[in-house]
Order: structure tokens, then sequence, then C-alpha cells
């Protein structure tokens, strides 16, 4: 076998910084490492450093075999088709698995959400739990990272929440688990350049979870403006939020996710990420003060 390590999504966010501590986080020799994407270009300074650039399209089953030849072990990032109403997307992890599968993988690993099961209230969680069954149903080895909420994903709405001075919000008492996209990255290079061969599920997530309040209040006095919550159900967080100008579809899934604080489906805790990046991870107040730019502008 190959030993080579190939990368789903490999230009997105996450997969950017998969590849960055694979090569230089665990001394991964470049050469080893397939990076696949629908947009090569955007990797062309990770080809010039060594790395295999390969198109894929999961849309086309053939176009996965032909990038998955010579691959060992396979990351597959999750897409980011955004369908909620034909499972569009689980069918391109699915065509992924099997052309894994066919071309003699030994080992799948995959990044999922943090509970992903039956009744979870985030409207893509079947996308993940049904990926995770048809990993398991496949026969391969595999390693599923369910990955919390990343502390970038405040960049998206604390910003005009800032502005505002209101944060509305239905995650009640709730709590999240959030860390940091990079530190989660490089738990799951370390992960992938070590010697795989059990099958595990790996939850990645912070030390400390949060209620919006500790977060308003901590970016209160970290970023010197104050923050009132707003406490609403999931409809009229939803409503609040289209008379906003948030698209139907977003709006309905920061409800959802605010839903899935409050049901205690965000707040699991434990040291993973710590264990395999071997230091302690950012904090969500150092997180705050290196992005306080972003957060003012």
């Amino acid at each position: 076998m190959s030993n080579n390590i190939l990368i789903t999504g490999a230009s997105g966010q996450l997969g950017r910084r998969v590849l960055d501590h694979l090569i230089d986080g665990n001394t991964v020799d470049p050469s080893r490492i397939i990076a696949t994407t629908r947009k090569p270009e955007a990797l062309t300074a990770y080809a010039e450093r060594g790395i295999t650039v390969r198109h894929v399209d999961f849309d086309d089953e053939p176009s996965l075999e032909k990038a998955f030849v010579g691959a060992d072990k396979i990351l597959i990032i999750a897409t980011d088709l955004f369908d909620l109403v034909d499972n569009k997307r689980l069918r391109q992890h699915e065509r992924a698995i099997r052309a894994a599968k066919a071309l003699g993988a030994s080992h799948l690993a995959y990044t999922s959400m943090i509970h992903p099961e039956p009744g979870s209230p985030i409207p893509f969680a079947n996308d993940h739990y049904g990926t995770e069954e048809a990993i398991k149903a496949s026969g391969l080895s595999y390693t599923i990272y369910q990955n919390n909420a990343y502390y970038e994903n405040l960049v998206l709405a604390l910003p005009t929440v800032i502005k505002s001075g209101f944060w509305f919000t239905s995650a009640g008492e709730g709590r999240t688990a959030y860390a940091s996209r990079d530190d989660m990255a490089a738990a799951i290079a370390r992960n992938l350049s070590s010697d795989l061969k059990r099958s595990e599920t790996l939850q990645l997530t912070g030390s400390i979870a949060y209620t919006n309040a500790e977060v308003a209040e901590l970016a209160t006095r970290v970023l010197g403006k104050p923050i009132e919550l707003v406490d609403l159900s999931d409809e009229a967080l939803t409503e609040q939020l289209k008379a906003f100008g948030v698209p139907e579809p977003f709006a309905i899934l920061a409800a959802a996710v605010d839903a899935n604080a409050r049901l205690g489906l965000a707040d699991s805790l434990n040291d993973t990420i710590e264990s395999l990046i071997q230091r302690p991870p950012l904090s969500l107040e150092d997180f705050l003060v290196a992005n306080r730019a972003v957060f003012l502008q």
C-alpha cells in the first residue's frame, strides 16, 4: 500500500489548514499527500511544495475513482452543498465512500458534526448521520471526526450584534463548547499522520462550554462593546432574522443552531484536541483578542 494521505475539499478553510499541519506540524513528506478539489488552480502554492493536486467532482463517481487512485488514507471533508430537500450532499458522500472502497483505500476519515443522530434540530444533521452510517457499512476501517462549533462561526454573527448592541437568541441557558478551526485541523492532521488501524468516532470539541450570555459577557470585556441578550422563541428568532434581511433558509438554520444548544447537544466536553495537538488549544478569549479588528469592523 502507498501510505499516501488524500484530502478532499482541500481548497476550503478546513482543508487548507489540514494540509498545512500535515506538512509543517507532522513532518509528512508532501509527496505522500494528495489534495483534491473542484478548483485545482486554488492550490497552486501547495503543488509547488510537492503535494499532488487533483480535480474531483463529487457528482461524478468516475471522477472520484480517478482522483482516489493511489490513496491509502482518505479524509472526506463534508461538501459545502446546502440542500435540505433532496439529500444531494449525502449522495455525494456516498459516492466518495464507494470510490474509496473500490480503489482499495485502507482507512476512511470523515468530518461530521457533534451529535448528528436523528432528532437533531440542525437541518443538515441527516447528511452527516447518513454518511456516518454509510461509512460504518462500507467495511473499511474509519475515523469519524464529530466537530463541534468553530470560534469562527461567531465572526458571522457577532459583528452585527456588536453594532446594534443586541443579541437575539433562542439558546436560553444552552451551552456550546467551541474550538478554533485551526486547532481542529491540527488535531485531524496529527491523527491522520498516525498509524490508523481501528475504527473510532472522535468528538473534537472545546474544553469549556459557554452560554450565549457568557460569550456576550466575555466579548463585552474584551472588545469594550456592551451586548444585551434578547431571549426569543425559535420561531420569533427566525422571523426577527428574516426582518433583518437574512434569507429564510439561513434564518431557520441560525434558530436551529440555538435550539441545538438549548437542547444540550453542543455542550460535550473532552480533551481530545489537546491530547492530539499536544498543547493547550486556543481559548475563546485569545480568539476574540486576535480577531478584535474583525469583530469591530
